[in-house]
């Protein structure tokens, strides 16, 4: 095999974070198709499968662009671990984009299952594509959800992936970060359906609704629910990033600094400019 002679530059990041994410979609709306559609599985089914989604897709994108595979990862990494705000845009929209196209991919293959199941495309299968509000959940207690379940998610994801903390061994990382996102989904979907990634959510929401889904955007109540799973980790990333950096980070020997914003999920072997475009 060619040795790697260079940085592959923003358009490689771009294409791997694209890449990453759509796997993870693939996996994790795919699961929840079939699982709300045809009844094949039942929650343990989407909580480990999302996981899954989250390791094979980090393991993808990782050597390239660090996998974020999540907007609120990105911004939390810009504000606490020098990530270049130039990129923070692309990523966010590579992110989004290939959540995006997952989700079409996944609302093709399921076409017939879902339009058995749900003839109108109403909020009965909408919840396949993108999250809302559990029964009795208000917005803002959904909001509330989302900002804790995205600072647990940076929160453990910097421990895990810090350079100057005890990484997993043998390139687990990304297989711990599965399961990250496993026991988030096991202990934190009630509320509001643990998006904790504004891709993830927004990306298919807006592939159901160009494919029919009119009341996408909104919840059963006719609330324009979308920027909650948007907002919500956000604001929850910074939080968790910061957390981490205030209890657990600070007090962490100095090492020799990976490229910035980067998850140690791969050895890097060629360092790479902050802003390499």
């Amino acid at each position: 095999m060619a040795q790697r002679l260079k940085a592959p530059g923003l358009v490689g990041e771009l294409a791997a974070e694209f890449a990453g994410t759509a796997i993870l979609i693939l996996f994790g709306v795919g699961v929840v198709a079939q699982v709300a559609a045809s009844g094949t599985g039942e929650f343990d089914s989407i909580a480990w499968a999302w996981g899954l989604g989250v390791t094979l897709g980090v393991y993808v994108a990782g050597r390239i662009s660090g996998a974020h595979l999540n907007p609120a990862v990105t911004v939390a990494l810009a504000v606490f671990k020098g990530f270049s705000w130039r990129k923070v845009m692309p990523y966010a929209l590579a992110q989004t984009a290939g959540a995006f196209v997952a989700a079409l991919i996944i609302r093709w293959n399921y076409s017939e299952v879902l339009s058995r199941f749900d003839p109108g495309l109403t909020s009965k299968s909408q919840g396949v594509f993108s999250t809302m509000p559990g029964a009795g959940v208000s917005e803002w207690g959904a909001l509330r959800d989302q900002i804790i379940g995205t600072a647990i998610l940076l929160f453990l994801v910097l421990a895990v992936t810090d350079a100057r903390n005890s990484l997993p061994a043998g390139n687990l990382a990304p297989l711990i970060v599965g399961l990250i996102v496993v026991a988030i989904g096991m202990a934190f979907a009630a509320n509001a359906g643990y998006a904790i990634n504004p891709a993830r959510d927004f990306g298919p929401r807006l592939a159901s609704f160009l494919t029919g889904y009119e009341t996408a955007f909104q919840d059963t109540s006719g609330y324009p629910y979308f920027w909650v799973p948007i907002v919500g980790p956000l604001v929850g990333g910074v939080i968790g990033a910061g957390l981490y950096e205030l209890i657990i980070g600070r007090f962490l020997p100095s090492e020799d600094e990976l490229e910035p914003g980067a998850l140690d999920t791969e050895t890097v072997t060629v360092p790479a400019e902050p802003a390499r475009v």
